[in-house]
């Protein structure tokens, strides 16, 4: 097993695949079904990439997710949680997760997740309003955000300038096909960025999420 370098995701290579793992801060549970491993006494859980748009952006090539061990952080679009308990095994036990969704029955499964880790703090909230759980949200460090919705740009925004520190970072899932059923993803994705960058977020990086997720792309931000 190889860490890697900068963020606490783990890797393996096998024959010409390359395989991904956080380290289990839960022992004994698995969240999706996922391949779960011991090696020496430490816990690894396997990431699957055509369920996890983060994951599928670190195979792409992203060298840097910008997730730290003990960062708080916001996710918006929580849905189940199998993003989630990876990040929440990347901040640790003493890092935090605000994990906001607007389906009840969604957020019942993230409460039952909370009880396995004490990182997930399950919001049920709809992200278009953030001042409705203003007052539940502390500022982080970093926030995330997987929303199937036309507006998801102005969603981001609006959750940035409320909740980011200055200096964090903000990821975004665009879903072309959300926004534009008829458009070319790359126009989309052109309209994307001048919308960022026009408030000041300075686009580090950016990943195509093929062949594990079909017209998605993922923005790594730093405001």
């Amino acid at each position: 097993m190889k860490a890697a370098p900068i963020f606490e995701v783990y890797e393996q290579q096998k024959g010409k695949r390359r395989y991904l793992y956080t380290k289990s801060i839960a022992p004994g549970y698995d969240v999706y079904g996922e391949k779960v491993f011991k090696e020496g006494s430490e816990e690894y859980r396997e990431w699957d990439p055509s369920k996890s748009k983060l994951c599928a952006a670190i195979l792409a090539g992203a060298a840097n997710v910008f997730i730290r061990k003990n960062d708080w952080v916001l996710y918006l679009g929580s849905s189940t949680g199998t993003t989630v308990s990876h990040v929440s095994d990347m901040v640790g036990k003493k890092g935090l997760i605000f994990a906001v969704d607007s389906a009840p029955i969604v957020t019942r499964e993230l409460v039952f997740l909370s009880e396995q880790r004490n990182n997930i703090a399950p919001i049920l909230a709809d992200a278009h309003h953030p001042e409705s759980y203003e007052h539940r949200i502390s500022q982080v460090d970093v926030l995330y955000q997987d929303v199937s919705q036309k507006d998801q740009v102005d969603i981001f925004l609006k959750n940035i300038q409320l909740f980011l520190k200055k200096g964090g970072y903000a990821i975004l899932a665009v879903k072309a096909r959300s926004i534009d059923v008829v458009k070319n993803p790359k126009e989309i994705y052109k309209k994307v960025y001048e919308q960022i960058e026009q408030q000041g977020l300075k686009i580090v990086d950016k990943r195509q999420l093929e062949p594990w997720q079909k017209d998605h792309l993922i923005l790594f931000c730093k405001y």
